[in-house]
């Protein structure tokens, strides 16, 4: 098998496995798996759906799912799932990047499917590697998703990585031969995912690929593009979606290094490369629902920022967006609770960002034990009708300009957690492509 890495890049030209053509690749092809994480009813839906057949429906674990019974016969399930698929020979093998369109709510994302080296990636706070998240990562969330791919054979993706290239020299230009590629997949996404198809990159096109990294990757001009000094590390991937899953391959490999060889197939991560100018790209903001209440919020917040907070009412929904979205430099943050729509303005911010200013606020009132949890959700509708059940709240969040991401996580380093969102939940990569981890 002829597996290239490019090392210089922490690139590698992966071996990934198919679904068979015998496989209904609508049913086998599922959201990820921290979306709706308070909506048990859609991945109902979804299992549903799947009705048996072949699915990383089976070698997944929903999060809405983490805080119920039978956390360790789930996990037990979806690692032998994993074994199960290899042995009934139920993939076929491409030894190559793939070309990735995903065409939704009339837009049109380009992708490209690569193995990321475990190496090169390190999430810590003050990282200067090639491979950086953009958010905080909570070690909290690891420890379920390291015991499921410790034990399994198989790794399935929904991580998206970014890269910076405004002059659109490498997924684009793939994207112009698409038409001298083998299309190997084209099918609609369950639950209104919209439609994918995939095409196989043919080696002498990797040029482009290779190529075009290693000029972002040119130190000199990384230094001249973002106006920073040598004491910046180059940062050619920057994590979009799945940071978690790319934290947890990257602890698993560092456990295990030692013992299994620095050319072991567990030191590569399979993602989605998409280009941050990707015009179908939308960066839109995450919302918070704290759900058990046992204390008033606006009472709380008003103690917490003191002679910095205003709270101001609204007459609906659309006047509070409207405010929040246009507060011109002013930190605004929707509130849902009781029926009622409102905003809260924090005046003399510590942090940049509105998002961080709640998430400080949230993180005390929780440790309080003012509420029994957070969530963290996408879309104005959901953060509404949740945040006006009863004992809960939301927070609608303004969202943050994608062209300035890569420039502030140099400069600034990680953002606050939960920043942004790649789109709104059926927007999100779903499992489809898998790679052999053991």
């Amino acid at each position: 098998m002829d597996i290239k890495n490019y090392e210089s890049i922490g690139v590698q030209k992966p071996n990934i496995l198919l679904p068979k053509e015998n496989i209904d690749l609508s049913k086998w092809s599922v959201v990820a798996c921290d979306q709706y994480t308070s909506q048990p009813e859609y991945w109902e839906e979804v299992y549903k759906k799947v009705d048996g057949s072949p699915s990383t429906a089976a070698i997944i674990f929903p999060e809405v799912y983490l805080e119920k019974d039978g956390k360790s016969e789930r996990i037990k399930n979806i690692q032998e799932n994993t074994r199960k698929y290899i042995q009934d020979d139920i993939f076929n093998s491409f030894n190559s990047f793939i070309y990735v369109e995903r065409n939704i709510k009339g837009r049109i994302r380009k992708g490209l499917m690569v193995a990321l080296d475990l190496e090169q990636y390190d999430y810590n706070k003050g990282s200067q590697t090639l491979i950086r998240a953009t958010e905080g990562t909570v070690l909290d969330r690891l420890p379920p998703r390291m015991e499921i791919r410790e034990g399994a054979l198989l790794e399935s993706p929904h991580i998206m990585v970014l890269i910076d290239d405004p002059e659109k020299q490498i997924i684009e230009k793939i994207g112009q031969e698409k038409n001298n590629l083998q299309k190997i997949y084209d099918f609609e996404l369950m639950m209104n995912g919209g439609h994918i198809s995939g095409y196989l990159v043919d080696e002498k096109f990797d040029g482009i690929i290779v190529n075009g990294l290693e000029k972002l990757a040119d130190k000199q001009v990384f230094q001249s593009k973002y106006s920073v000094g040598d004491d910046k590390g180059v940062l050619l991937f920057a994590m979009g979606d799945g940071n978690h899953s790319l934290a947890t391959a990257k602890a698993i490999w560092e456990k295990n290094k030692a013992t299994v060889g620095m050319d072991h197939p567990s030191r590569w991560a399979l993602v989605e490369l998409v280009n941050v100018h990707d015009e179908a790209l939308v960066f839109e903001p995450i919302h918070r629902v704290v759900f058990g209440l046992k204390k008033n919020p606006l009472m709380e917040m008003e103690g917490y920022f003191k002679d910095n907070y205003a709270y101001f009412n609204c007459a609906d929904k659309n006047e509070m967006v409207k405010s929040v979205d246009e507060a011109s430099g002013r930190q605004r943050i929707g509130v849902i609770f009781n029926g009622q729509f409102g905003y809260a303005e924090i005046s003399n911010p510590q942090l940049n960002l509105a998002v961080g200013t709640l998430q400080n606020f949230l993180d005390q009132f929780l440790k309080d034990g003012n509420a029994e949890r957070i969530d963290y959700v996408h879309g104005l509708d959901v953060v509404c009708d949740l945040g006006n059940k009863e004992s809960n709240v939301g927070f609608y969040l303004p969202g943050m300009d994608k062209n300035d991401l890569f420039k502030t996580v140099i400069l600034d380093g990680v953002l606050p957690r939960k920043t942004f969102s790649m789109g709104e939940a059926e927007e999100k990569r779903f499992y489809l492509e898998c790679r052999k981890i053991a």
